[in-house]
C-alpha cells in the first residue's frame, strides 16, 4: 500500500546519524544514502519497501513540519520501542509522550513519541502482548 515516507531535514549529516541509530534500534537497514543530494532511506531487511527516506525538499524551500503529521514506526517488541526511544532523546530528540500502553487505541498498543532534530513527530509502536 505505501512505496515510501519521506522526512523533511535541514542537515543530511545530522539527520542521516540521528535516523540511522533510530533505524539500528529498530532493525532497520540502510537502502541507500546519497550526501551530495541529501536522501537517505532505509527498509526493512529483505524487502524493498516500504522505504522510510529523509532528505531536504526536493523544490529548494526550507523544510517545515506539518501539524498533525506523524511517521509511525513499527517495533517488534515493547523492549525494542524503550530502547528506541531512549536512543533517540539520548540523541538530541525531544519528548512527546514516554513509552507505555495506550488502551485508548488498542489493549496491546504500546507507544513511545517523540519529536526528531528537526521537530519532525515520530511514533514507535509495538501492537503485540507483553510476552511477545
Amino acid at each position: 500500500m505505501i512505496s515510501h515516507v519521506f522526512i523533511g531535514i535541514t542537515d543530511h549529516t545530522r539527520a542521516h546519524a540521528f535516523y540511522s541509530a533510530i533505524m539500528d534500534e529498530l532493525g532497520y537497514v540502510l537502502k541507500f544514502s546519497y550526501p551530495e543530494r541529501s536522501w537517505s532511506g532505509w527498509v526493512e531487511q529483505g524487502v524493498a519497501r516500504p522505504i522510510v527516506c529523509i532528505g531536504q525538499p526536493f523544490n529548494g524551500e526550507p523544510m517545515s513540519v506539518g501539524n498533525g503529521q506523524m511517521l509511525a514506526l513499527l517495533a517488534k517488541s515493547r523492549k525494542i520501542v524503550d530502547a528506541t526511544y531512549a536512543k533517540a532523546i539520548e540523541l538530541g530528540a525531544s519528548c512527546e509522550g514516554p513509552p507505555g500502553l495506550r488502551p485508548h487505541y488498542h489493549p496491546n498498543y504500546y507507544g513511545a513519541y517523540f519529536r526528531d532534530l528537526d521537530g519532525n513527530k515520530i511514533c514507535i509502536c509495538c501492537h503485540e502482548s507483553e510476552g511477545i
